[in-house]
């Protein structure tokens, strides 16, 4: 079997989200010699990337984009032994930092826009839920993220979203990350006031939000 049959069988069941398959060609693949590079961009990649075209499309829903997520996911880790440094690096467009607010326990807009830029070709780091400002604070110093991303699900937590901005001014790392804030009650006008770089309405407007402050053209 040729690479290039390889790969597409690799592309398609991840559209399948057939875990099995995924995993079985694979490990063939990695038998085989084959760049992990190549699995990665030209078969798992692929198969995600088509995964959200038909989430936005409408023909896919949440839990099947996120059951992609987690096999593509899986296999990466598998790859990563496998990659040098230098390769990983040159193949991401950016290093996103997101999480929910502190107080706010609600995580699945959150997770849907960390999937989709993860399929789009970001590095994503997810803090998760009820995230305290100080623990941002402390990733971003680690991690040295070009974006961060603040998610607030509640009229009562979206104010957070202006004290981890504010903290980040205090603390001489407003120029350092671009922000982008989202979530039921946040608008356009409120990303205004307290100071953020971008507002998305949803996960697919966060990649676009995101590509558009980092310059990154599909």
């Amino acid at each position: 079997m040729s690479n290039s049959i390889l790969l597409d069988k690799i592309a398609k069941a991840v559209i399948n989200l057939n875990d099995e398959e995924v995993k079985e060609i694979v490990n063939k693949a990695i038998k085989d010699g084959m760049n992990p590079i190549e699995i990665i961009e030209k078969g798992l990649s692929k198969g995600l990337k088509e995964v959200g075209l038909l989430y936005e499309k409408g023909e896919y829903y949440i839990p099947h984009l996120m059951i992609a997520a987690e096999i593509f996911k899986e296999n990466i880790e598998k790859l990563k032994p496998l990659l040098s440094t230098k390769e990983t690096k040159s193949k991401i467009l950016g290093k996103v930092l997101i999480g929910t607010v502190k107080g706010d326990l609600h995580d699945l807009g959150k997770n849907l826009v960390a999937i989709m830029l993860s399929i789009n070709g970001f590095e994503v780091i997810d803090l998760g839920k009820d995230v305290p400002t100080e623990l941002f604070i402390e990733k971003i110093k680690e991690h040295n993220p070009d974006v961060l991303g603040l998610s607030a699900l509640m009229s009562t937590t979206m104010y957070e979203q202006k004290n981890v901005i504010k903290t980040l001014e205090d603390s001489g790392l407003r120029n350092k990350v671009k922000v982008i804030v989202g979530g039921a009650p946040v608008t356009k006008e409120w990303a205004e006031e307290i100071g953020a770089d971008g507002y998305a309405e949803n996960a697919i407007e966060a990649v676009k939000i995101v590509k558009n402050l980092l310059k990154k053209n599909d």
